[in-house]
Parts: C-alpha cells; sequence; structure tokens
C-alpha cells in the first residue's frame, strides 16, 4: 500500500493526479519490482493489472507468425502499460515484456476501470496519454519504413535513455536487433559508427550515450516528433 502521495512522484501520469483522486486510489497502488525479460501479459490475454513504472521500462511488442517480435512502443516513468483499460477494453492486442529491470506501481485492472468515471482527472490524464503513445506507434513505424538503420538506432536509443535515469543501457545488440525487427550484423555496424563519432560507447551488454546532442543530430525527425507531442500533451512531463 502507498502510504505517502510523494512516493507516487516517480510516475508522471500519477503525480499529476490531485490529492482526492490519489487518495482513491493509494490503498489499491502496490510497488512491485520488475525483471528483465518478464512477461506482464501476452497478446490476447486479459488485463489483470495496469502498471505505472517508475524505474523500469516495459516495451510492447507485435509478435508475429513466424515467432519474430518487433518493438512499436516503449513505456517509463511518463506513462502506463494496460491503455486498453483505459479505452474500454480488456485484452492487450500485443505482447507486453520488460525491456529494463527497476519498480512500478501496479493496480487491478477491474478496479482502475470501474474508478476511471469517478475521477476525472485520471480518465482526462490517461487519455492523453493514450494519444501520445499512438503518435510514437505511429512514427516507429513510419521511421522503420522509411529512414536507415543508423538513424533507426539513434531514434531508440533516444528513447530509451529517456525514459532511464542514466545514459547507460544494459542491453544486448542481439535484443536491439529483435526491437527493431533486423540483423544483429546490421545493428553491430550502426553501433560501430556511431562510436567513431564519439557518440556513444558500446560494449558487450552495455551501451552508453556519450554526446546526446550529438545524437539527436544524427537522428531523423522521428524522435523530435514524437518527444514535443508527449512534452505537449503531459504537463507533468512538460515541468518534470
Amino acid at each position: 500500500m502507498i502510504t505517502h502521495r510523494s512516493d507516487l512522484n516517480a510516475n508522471y501520469l500519477l503525480s499529476a493526479l490531485p490529492r482526492n483522486e490519489w487518495e482513491i486510489l493509494a490503498q489499491h497502488v502496490e510497488l512491485v519490482r520488475l525483471r528483465a525479460g518478464e512477461l506482464l501479459t501476452d497478446s490476447g490475454q486479459r488485463i489483470v493489472h495496469v502498471y505505472f513504472p517508475t524505474t523500469s521500462v516495459v516495451s510492447l511488442l507485435s509478435l508475429l507468425e513466424d515467432g519474430a517480435t518487433v518493438e512499436i512502443a516503449a513505456v517509463g516513468n511518463e506513462g502506463l502499460v494496460g491503455v486498453p483499460v483505459v479505452t474500454g477494453g480488456d485484452t492487450m492486442p500485443c505482447r507486453v515484456e520488460v525491456r529494463s529491470p527497476g519498480l512500478a506501481y501496479r493496480i487491478p485492472a477491474r478496479l482502475l476501470r470501474s474508478e476511471l468515471p469517478r475521477t476525472p482527472s485520471l480518465q482526462r490524464i490517461t487519455l492523453l496519454y493514450v494519444q501520445a503513445m499512438l503518435t510514437q506507434i505511429a512514427q516507429t513505424a513510419a521511421c522503420n519504413r522509411h529512414h536507415s538503420l543508423n538513424k533507426q538506432l539513434c531514434r531508440w536509443l533516444l528513447l530509451a535513455v529517456d525514459r532511464l535515469s542514466s545514459n547507460e543501457l544494459v542491453i544486448t545488440q542481439q535484443v536491439i536487433a529483435n526491437m527493431l525487427g533486423v540483423r544483429r550484423e546490421g545493428v553491430t555496424e550502426a553501433a560501430g559508427k556511431l562510436e567513431d563519432l564519439g557518440l556513444i560507447h558500446h560494449s558487450r551488454g552495455h551501451i552508453t550515450v556519450l554526446d546526446r546532442c550529438g545524437l539527436e543530430k544524427h537522428s531523423c525527425e522521428c524522435y523530435k516528433l514524437v518527444k514535443r507531442e508527449y512534452d505537449r500533451l503531459l504537463p507533468a512531463l512538460a515541468h518534470a
């Protein structure tokens, strides 16, 4: 049980709630630790809990018939996992898997669904987040289709560090390749070019962003479009 409002500040959606709405939810919110690779909900499964990440990052993955997966969106401390509950559904259309381990708050989906009509601020905040996430999904699809792997990797790294408390990612190049839907050799080559430019340092299982501004300059417009939409729609992010 969460007993102090300050405990929720690590997730921007929860911290934006007015006190009266927070008090309605507080007794049902549970802090949990998420493990890397943990499957929260599979495609087509009923949503049992809605998660509000704090230090963890969760990937939404499109699952193909041959077993391959492609990341369509990432969720960190700016959002929530379980959007269909907000829009009136009860199942996930995609696979939900923990990309970076850490903490998250969770609340039973049935309870959140029942409280949304009675908590107007929560309803508005979560619907604005849905719009921002739709922008991320659409721009990811456009980027994967039209931009080079180098630019895709820059976009992916920038969105990743936005959702972490440091510039270091604990992740393998194979996992990144799976997220982008490309061959690992392509990611290795692209990462090598970025390292030669002094933008990142990569070693086995780790990538550190050394020059964020430089990485933004080498990224396509997709990153800025997504970030601008999140900052516009979610005031808590803009002031964080």
